[in-house]
């Protein structure tokens, strides 16, 4: 099936979420968290991305997650990755409790396609401390595709992993999951690289991203997602595709914020203060843009 045809299919049967000129909402993707290994993407930004998360929870934002959350190719145990950023995930616990936190998956942490998965390994957990279980995200739905529709105008904003139609990450995952769970992994120890990793190999990343844009231009629809790590904001006039990027670049996490009727770029960053005292920064990459701007197909 084509990435088109994957696309309208998601898009048929995604969950909806409506928002209005007063919601908050931040999105992030790729966060890629891992078991603090050396194999660890995630491990070398955690105190970064905790700091936001904060930061949006005592502001009010609802969070969404579209997809590659955990890194379940190289980690075959979720347990695994949930103590290595018990913070993180206590802090997501605390958006759900608030009923705002929503998750997509994607081609990293696939197997939530499935909700007995899902069940067994996000409702709740086992506390060591206590011998207990205890809860998680309870009777929580990890979803394909998300749609945000706007009250009152009823235009609509699109969210997915990205990952649909690339036949390898996509159908034939469970192959990739094998080859990355058993040596690509091993592999990073001597810098090599996943040739099935769309943010590591640009040829991949631009016909993903050629053959998502193709059909957000056929269908006028406004889209966000993530999959190839590369940040993305068009500017006014031009197709209504974004990209937020990912929580594994070098120095930095990057996202999208909807606050109150604008979209924005954003990242955040350690950067030196006068007296050279590391201090965490949010700054906006491109934006604001006016969400009445967006050209919806509704």
């Amino acid at each position: 099936m084509s990435t088109y045809e994957r696309l309208t299919q998601v898009y048929q049967n995604a969950f909806e979420v409506p928002f209005d000129q007063t919601s908050r909402i931040i999105l992030f993707s790729d966060v890629h968290r891992g078991d603090n290994s050396w194999a660890d993407d995630f491990a070398h930004n955690q105190s970064l991305f905790f700091f936001a998360l904060q930061h949006y929870f005592k502001e009010g934002f609802t969070y969404i997650e579209l997809g590659d959350g955990d890194e379940l190719w190289e980690n075959k145990h979720f347990a695994d990755v949930r103590m290595a950023h018990s913070h993180v995930f206590w802090q997501m616990s605390e958006f759900y409790k608030m009923g705002r936190l929503h998750l997509i998956y994607g081609n990293h942490d696939m197997e939530r396609s499935d909700p007995k998965v899902v069940a067994e390994t996000l409702f709740s957990y086992f506390d060591e401390r206590s011998g207990e279980k205890k809860p998680l995200f309870p009777d929580i739905k990890v979803h394909e595709g998300i749609i945000l529709r706007h009250a009152p105008s009823n235009g609509t904003i699109f969210l997915v992993h990205g990952h649909q139609g690339d036949s390898i990450n996509d159908r034939y995952w469970k192959i990739a999951r094998f080859l990355c769970r058993n040596f690509w992994r091993q592999a990073q120890l001597i810098a090599a690289h996943d040739p099935t990793s769309p943010a590591k190999n640009f040829k991949k990343r631009d016909a993903i991203e050629n053959r998502i844009l193709e059909w957000v231009r056929a269908r006028n629809q406004p889209t966000i997602f993530g999959h190839t790590h590369a940040p993305s904001f068009p500017n006014e006039g031009t197709a209504p595709f974004f990209n937020d990027g990912s929580c594994v670049h070098p120095r930095c996490v990057t996202g999208i914020e909807i606050d109150r009727g604008e979209m924005m770029l954003i990242k955040w960053w350690l950067k030196p203060d006068e007296d050279g005292r590391l201090c965490v920064v949010r700054e906006i990459l491109a934006g604001p843009r006016q969400l009445a701007s967006l050209s919806a197909a509704g």
